[in-house]
């Protein structure tokens, strides 16, 4: 009986290891700029923080995909699990971009002049999270349509409905962290360039910070207003 060589790869593609070619980390390393091509050391910094913030955005985008299909299908506890999922690939994101605060004020100015109209309002991973946005909120709806529900009475009896509950938490959960990426976002551009100016797009930064307080579901907010205003009613 032949002896298995463990120390060679078996799997086809570049690398010396099947951990490189499953991974295909030669590729992946590829993707930055070489030292040589770099207008500053610390676009590998840059390039880093994104293309990472992009494959952490891909996989949640992805979750949120799988989760509104079982959502249709009424199969709310996975579709809570991969929820859960999202939220850290958000809390990844955000936890992040602190990196690029450890970027010079003035030397990154030598960056920015390579970067032609980027922007994070281009985010492609960020845009697909928003776009499945829609079809979560409608199947939380749906569901409580079925069962004689709406979102007030949801909270109020939320003992007697602990799934649902816990799916409008996880859903507002999400918009939270949506959120706080928007702000520590605005917060890094405001750090490193500046927020009287204007960003690489042409837009003001002060409208970036405006743009903290979209929601991706103000339904759930506005109830919290209709449950302190019940609870009133109610003493």
């Amino acid at each position: 009986m032949a002896v298995e060589d463990f120390s060679q790869p078996v799997l086809a593609g570049e690398g010396a290891s099947d951990y490189e070619r499953y991974l295909r980390t030669e590729e992946l390393l590829r993707l930055q700029k070489r030292p040589e091509e770099r207008a500053h050391h610390d676009e590998l910094l840059f390039q880093t923080v994104h293309q990472s913030s992009e494959l952490w955005l891909k996989l949640g985008a992805e979750e949120l995909e799988v989760a509104a299909g079982q959502l249709a299908r009424r199969e709310v506890a996975p579709a809570l699990r991969l929820l859960g999922r999202t939220h850290l690939c958000l809390r990844y994101v955000t936890e992040q971009l602190e990196m690029l605060e450890r970027m010079s004020p003035w030397e990154y100015q030598e960056i920015r002049r390579v970067l032609g109209h980027g922007s994070g309002f281009d985010s492609p991973g960020f845009r697909e999270i928003r776009r499945w946005a829609p079809a979560l909120v409608q199947e939380l709806h749906g569901i409580l349509r079925e069962r004689g529900l709406d979102l007030r009475t949801l909270y109020v009896d939320g003992r007697d409905h602990e799934e649902l509950y816990a799916l409008a938490e996880a859903l507002i959960e999400l918009d939270e962290r949506a959120q706080a990426w928007r702000i520590r976002h605005y917060q890094v551009v405001a750090r490193v360039i500046g927020d009287q100016v204007i960003g690489t797009q042409g837009t003001p930064v002060e409208v970036l910070g405006r743009l903290v307080k979209q929601r991706l579901f103000p339904e759930l907010w506005e109830v919290r207003n209709a449950l302190t205003a019940y609870a009133k009613e109610s003493d």
